[in-house]
């Protein structure tokens, strides 16, 4: 019984190790959106969604999201949605460019962790 503990363990050691390497750093551009709005009504966004994604990310701390031109949702995480998403509330509705790991997370919800964003150049 012991060993077969020991090699779960180890299992679940190597699993996580590979899951963390499998990160790829990627810059992406996109909109700022709040993912509770977006997944209600893909309809919520720019203008028309600035008024849920202010009430759910400022106030009510829901998860951000990025969306690109392609439709791709990128859930953000680590420095940009510190402290109630305090950098990321600024660029609600806005396009911004963020370099940053990208992993594939529960329900194969594309992740985005990085510390910041910029202000997307106009083309």
């Amino acid at each position: 019984m012991r060993y077969v503990l020991t090699a779960l363990a180890v299992c679940l050691l190597i699993v996580g190790l590979t899951e963390s390497t499998l990160a790829t750093t990627e810059t992406v551009t996109g909109e700022v959106i709040s993912l509770s709005c977006y997944f209600q009504n893909p309809a919520n966004v720019g203008p028309a969604g600035a008024i849920c994604a202010w009430a759910t990310v400022k106030y009510e701390g829901n998860p951000v999201g990025l969306l690109t031109a392609d439709k791709k949702v990128y859930q953000l995480a680590g420095g940009l949605v510190a402290n109630n998403n305090a950098k990321m509330v600024p660029f609600l509705g806005k396009t911004v460019t963020i370099t940053g790991d990208v992993t594939e997370g529960r329900g194969h919800m594309l992740i985005l962790t990085a510390n910041d964003a910029k202000p997307a150049q106009s083309q």
